[in-house]
């Protein structure tokens, strides 16, 4: 199996990549495209899933609100936040939507250890998060998933500098007794060229199945 990286350096508008996710898997579907992730930034926004409940957005006039179609509920995407959308034809996987789940875990999981942060998963809640040194838990990384016909998209998005103070607009993912962090919260001053090789030597790793075919 291919797989195409591509990695877009300016902010992307949401509906913009959603049109292009949405044409992309057609293509997967049809045989006519190779697997693809898509590294990426969007402006700020707020993005609801299919479970998201109104009561969550509080501040509702703040940033634009996009009804994402993925799973999951509210979410903050926004500058200094990498983003992994993932198109992959399950069908060639195992055709295991829970496995996929977890393997888009373990690479956030994986990419975190590059830079000697713990990430862990946590039963129930959906996401990657962080022990601070007192004990709380924050999470670090979300992660929102669609499957049609067995090609998925939507994905990941870690925090690696974006403005914490945003994600106050709602209920990030619908848990009130955790909060956020980032990277740089956590005292690590990666950039998104570091972030990017990271996350393509893991995803390797994890998803081992697949070779790159493109740059």
């Amino acid at each position: 199996m291919n797989l195409e990286w591509r990695i877009s350096n300016d902010p992307v508008p949401y509906p913009d990549a959603i049109q292009w996710m949405e044409a992309r898997v057609a293509a997967i579907r049809q045989g006519k495209a190779a697997d693809c992730v898509w590294l990426l930034e969007h402006p700020a926004l707020y993005t609801a899933g299919t479970s998201a409940d109104s009561a969550d957005l509080l501040q509702p006039d703040r940033f634009p609100v996009h009804q994402a179609g993925r799973g999951g509920e509210y979410t903050y995407h926004g500058p200094g936040q990498r983003i992994g959308y993932v198109m992959l034809d399950l069908k060639q996987r195992g055709q295991d939507i829970r496995r996929f789940v977890h393997d888009l875990e373990q690479w956030v999981i994986a990419t975190l250890a590059g830079f000697d942060v713990v990430g862990e998963r946590r039963d129930g809640r959906v996401g990657v998060c962080v022990v601070r040194d007192d004990g709380r838990e924050d999470k670090i990384a979300a992660i929102g998933v669609r499957v049609r016909r067995w090609v998925t998209f939507h994905g990941i998005s870690i925090n690696v500098n974006p403005d914490l103070e945003h994600f106050s607009g709602i209920v990030p993912c619908g848990i009130q007794e955790h909060g956020v962090t980032s990277l740089h919260d956590l005292g690590i001053a990666a950039d998104m060229a570091e972030v990017d090789a990271i996350m393509r030597r893991t995803f390797l790793q994890v998803f081992g199945a697949s070779r790159e075919a493109a740059a």
